[in-house]
Order: structure tokens, then C-alpha cells, then sequence
């Protein structure tokens, strides 16, 4: 590959919490050289370069439901929105709880994705919450990770064991804090809102008692632990308490519950229905401080494709989630231009927490690392058009909205795979 120096950048620095303005070369598909000033090179008009983002959670439809995604559509849709390492879920059809079916998903994302992809596992089979899969087994095949996604495990025996297992062999678990009970056929957050609309509800109180219970678990296994979607302000003592007395515990946070509150569902649009649903403003805020603090370690997409049938449906009805990959950054964007995160911070919980956290040595943007970089424009401004998305399914709730940030460029190893310079 040849070397290439790329200049008159605005570089950020996410471990140092920088931003400076210089060049940086790329040789044999990392990072060999940065520097400050300008040098002769291609000129990025100085636009800014940050390590490329890191998305845990995302959701591709294969095996089983290709119609809605695949590896070819969410790998174009990644590298058109920054995103140079995919941590995908195990919630297809069937679940990726055997060697047998991650080796299948691990060979169809090399043939058709641009991007790197690391995939999670299923801790139990089928997601069920009964049986363990094998984690030693599956660990050896590549899972980065293991989760049953939105399925919380209500037996407690059984959560019990797989953490002391993943313990012993120094697997992340990753859970989705809620009493399932109270959770259940929920569409929206508890409230005057939510009454006046007739809408079925939860209380965001429901998510601290599931981290709550997972904490003292944590506590009692000494297990790695990862809460992958946290929403509530009354979450957050539990998280800090939990860090304080040492347990082995990060969490992340939806791009969308940094971004919109549950006002946002009031004419019924079901493309603002996610899981969990969308909180008050009150928790909004809470959760950017904490991102802005560093109590919340991570930011992710949560790119959840659902189909337009599945779509369009009484509100209480509708699948849950949204597409995420394409507009991760300019959503983001909106925190940084309203003041709220500055790139450094913003570009530590995309890029380099969830790296760290995976053991990866993408994220950061320093001499040996990894060329997986995105060149972008925080200040261009678009209407997005849901159907300009390259990812099969379109229900994003940002459709017709104004944003700011384009990428201009994403490189994954050196290679430029989305945009040109």
C-alpha cells in the first residue's frame, strides 16, 4: 500500500482529549506518522479526522431476516456514516448461540462488508434465558461478547452461573437492564404524556431495579459486565456506586436518548419507537452529562432495522427500533453544536471506549494504530431523505429533519472505503 500523508486536518484526539491542527501519514495500514502544522500532502481543507467510530450493538438481519438488512447494505450504510468496526448482536433468526452459526455470520461479513465486523454471541440458547451456551467454544470462534439483547434473563440461578462461567473465562456479558415484568408490552415512558395519549407505559424505574439486581450479581460473580442501553437518570447512582466499589462494569447509552425525549412520539409516529422507549427530557439531559463526565462510557447507534409492514401499525403495535449507522455522527453533531460534548469527548464514547472495552486497537489516534479513520465535515448541512439511506430498511426517526456533519472519507486499514479525496 502506498504511504499516504493526509494534511490540514483538524485532528482529535480522543485519549488525550485534544483537538490540533496538523497532518498525519498512513503506511501499511496504520498510522505512521502525526505531526502539527502543515505539510505537503492532500489537503483536507481542514476538515476534521478522528478515529473511526466503534458501534456496539448493531443489528443485521442475517441469518433470517435479509429482507430487513445485510451484511452488503449495513456494511455500505457503516462506512457512509463513519463507522469502521461493526459489533453486531446475536438476535437473528435462528440465534448465534453455536461455533456453527458465528462461523457463518464471521465468513458472510468478510465477503460482503467494507467495515470490520466482530460478533456477539447469545449467553443463553435461543435467548431463552434457561440453558448456557458454550462460551468457552464460541469465545474460540471470535465472539467478542456475550448477550441475549432486549431478552432479560428472569432466572436468576441461571444469570448466576453464566457470569461465573464468563468470569472464569474472562468473557464481556452485556445485558439490557429492565424488570421484564413491568417492562413488558410497554410502548412509551410513564407519565402525564403518556396518559394523555392512551399509550401502554413503563417506568424508568424499571431500568434501575433490572441494574440494580445485575449489579449485585456482578458484585457477587466478579464478572465483566457491559449495560448496553442505559436511559434514566435514577440509573445513574446505581452505575457510579457500582464503579466506585471496583466491579468491572461500563455502559453505554442510544444515540437516540442523547438526541430526542418522549415528546417526539406525540403525533404517534412509530419510527420514534425504540426499546427502551424514549425518556423525558430530564433524563435526556442527565445522560449527556453523564457521557460528558465520563460515568457513561459509550455511545452506539443501536441500528435496528425493521421493515415498513412491521412499521406501520398502531403505535402500541409497531416493531421497536431504528436505523442508526448513517445517522450515528450527525446526530451526534447536535451535541457538540448546541455546546453540550466537545469532539474529544464525543469521539471517546464512539470510538475509543468501545475499543478499549472490546480489547481492540482501533479507537485511538496515535502512532501504530490502526488507519481506521473517518475525515468529516461537523458544520455541512443536509435534510436527510430516509430513502437516500443505503441501508435496506428506512425507519429513522430523523427522516425530513435538519442536521449538520457529512462524512467526507472513511478508512478502514488505509483503505479508503467511502468518499474520495
Amino acid at each position: 500500500m502506498t504511504p499516504q500523508i493526509l494534511t490540514n486536518l483538524r485532528l482529535i484526539d480522543p485519549e488525550a482529549d485534544t483537538e490540533t491542527e496538523g497532518w498525519l501519514r498512513i503506511e501499511a495500514g496504520r498510522i505512521a506518522e502525526i505531526g502539527e502544522g502543515y505539510r505537503d500532502g492532500t489537503d483536507c481543507g481542514g476538515k476534521v479526522l478522528a478515529p473511526g467510530i466503534v458501534d456496539i450493538g448493531v443489528k443485521i438481519c442475517e441469518p433470517g431476516e435479509r429482507h430487513k438488512e445485510s451484511f452488503r447494505t449495513a456494511g455500505a450504510a457503516a462506512a457512509a456514516g463513519g463507522v469502521t468496526t461493526m459489533v453486531t448482536r446475536p438476535d437473528t433468526l435462528p440465534a448465534i448461540d453455536s461455533p456453527e452459526t458465528l462461523e457463518f455470520v464471521t465468513r458472510r461479513a468478510q465477503e460482503a462488508a467494507p467495515v470490520n465486523v466482530l460478533t456477539m454471541a447469545a449467553l443463553t440458547k435461543g435467548r431463552e434465558g434457561r440453558e448456557m451456551v458454550e462460551i468457552g467454544f464460541l469465545k474460540d470462534a471470535g465472539a467478542v461478547a456475550f448477550t441475549d439483547c432486549d431478552r432479560v434473563t428472569t432466572n436468576t440461578k441461571v444469570l448466576s452461573r453464566c457470569l461465573t462461567y464468563a468470569r472464569s473465562l474472562g468473557a464481556l456479558v452485556m445485558a439490557h437492564p429492565q424488570e421484564p415484568v413491568m417492562s413488558s408490552g410497554a410502548a412509551v415512558t410513564s407519565g402525564k404524556f403518556a396518559s394523555l395519549r392512551g399509550l401502554p407505559a413503563v417506568s424508568p424505574m424499571a431500568e434501575r431495579m433490572g441494574l440494580e439486581r445485575d449489579m449485585a450479581l456482578v458484585e457477587m460473580t466478579g464478572a465483566r459486565y457491559h449495560a448496553d442501553g442505559l436511559t434514566a437518570a435514577g440509573s445513574l447512582p446505581v452505575l457510579e456506586r457500582a464503579k466506585a466499589a471496583g466491579l468491572d462494569v461500563t455502559a453505554g447509552v442510544n444515540i437516540h436518548h442523547l438526541t430526542l425525549n418522549e415528546l417526539d412520539v406525540g403525533d404517534y409516529r412509530t419510527f420514534f419507537k425504540i426499546k427502551p422507549p424514549l425518556r423525558s427530557e430530564d433524563d435526556r439531559k442527565a445522560m449527556v452529562d453523564a457521557v460528558a463526565t465520563g460515568l457513561i462510557d459509550c455511545i452506539s447507534s443501536f441500528h435496528t432495522p425493521q421493515d415498513e409492514e412491521s412499521k406501520r401499525l398502531p403505535f402500541e403495535e409497531a416493531a421497536s427500533g431504528a436505523v442508526a449507522l448513517e445517522t450515528l455522527l450527525p446526530a451526534a453533531m447536535r451535541l457538540y453544536h448546541s455546546g453540550a460534548l466537545s469532539l474529544p469527548q464525543l469521539f471517546r464514547a464512539l470510538s475509543l471506549n468501545p475499543a478499549k472495552r472490546l480489547g481492540l486497537e482501533a479507537g485511538r489516534l496515535a502512532v501504530g494504530a490502526p488507519a481506521d479513520l473517518i475525515l468529516f465535515d461537523p458544520d455541512a448541512p443536509f435534510v436527510l431523505d430516509r430513502f437516500a439511506l443505503k441501508s435496506k430498511s428506512k425507519n429513522t426517526p430523523f427522516d425530513g429533519q435538519r442536521m449538520q456533519g457529512r462524512v467526507l472519507a472513511t478508512f478502514v486499514g488505509g483503505h479508503c472505503v467511502y468518499g474520495a479525496l
